[in-house]
């Protein structure tokens, strides 16, 4: 075995058996986070690539023949269900507005559909966000979980040291070393949790404004009969 990392080891281990219930806590606290902020990466990461591959189902959208056959195709190729929603709705609206015998009827349609297509957007939205706030809260404690284990990993070797009545460098700097682990451990788990939520925000934001040109299409279409453009 590497001789730094058997240190290490022997660092962590020592350090391990001289802490208390708070130092304890402080770990697995950091360990908590680590696992569920790992959790949502792995997770919206999948998700985050499926989203992206079947972005390109919106201008096959178009090229099909009917709006029923577009919402099909778009559906086989829309696995995580974010664009789908917004055609299917939108149809759906322009049909009940058809009703005579429904409320909607006497809703003007460019109004229904907006209402309609703004309701998806919000709901997916809501949904491509789901996680975020979770990765952005580790991202901004976790180093200060770490530093208060440091603090009070230094403040025990320090009555430590004052109790043996010696002062010397060598004690001291044992404990005082294993102590800034906790900070460094802090790092490791808030890390990865800010570059996958800065990550997962740009996604997120080309993500939505491909929905809010979708859903501008859409409504042109319901209410004119044409695509805006076209």
């Amino acid at each position: 075995m590497n001789p730094t990392i058997a240190n290490q080891s022997m660092g962590l281990a020592h350090y391990w058996a001289q802490g208390d219930a708070v130092s304890h806590a402080v770990a697995y606290v950091l360990l908590a986070m680590s696992i569920v902020s790992w959790y949502y990466i792995l997770a919206k990461a999948w998700s985050s690539w499926r989203i992206r591959r079947s972005a390109g189902a919106l201008e096959g959208f178009w090229k099909a023949p009917t709006l029923a056959d577009a919402v099909a195709v778009m559906k086989s190729a829309d696995s995580e269900r974010v664009y789908t929603p917004l055609a299917a709705q939108s149809m759906e609206a322009a049909n009940l507005r058809a009703q005579d015998n429904s409320l909607n009827a006497a809703v003007d349609p460019g109004e229904l559909i907006t209402r309609t297509l703004r309701q998806e957007i919000n709901r997916v939205s809501s949904r491509l966000e789901n996680g975020l706030t979770l990765l952005a809260s580790v991202g901004s404690t976790a180093p200060f979980v770490g530093l208060f284990g440091t603090v009070w990993g230094i403040y025990h070797a320090l009555i430590a040291v004052s109790a043996s009545g010696t002062v010397q460098i060598d004690k001291v700097a044992g404990p005082v070393g294993e102590a800034l682990i906790m900070t460094a451990l802090g790092l490791v788990v808030a890390i990865p949790a800010v570059l996958a939520y800065n990550a997962f925000t740009r996604v997120n934001r080309v993500t939505l404004a491909e929905l809010d040109a979708f859903a501008h299409d859409l409504h042109a279409y319901l209410t004119t009969g044409s695509r805006v453009g076209k």
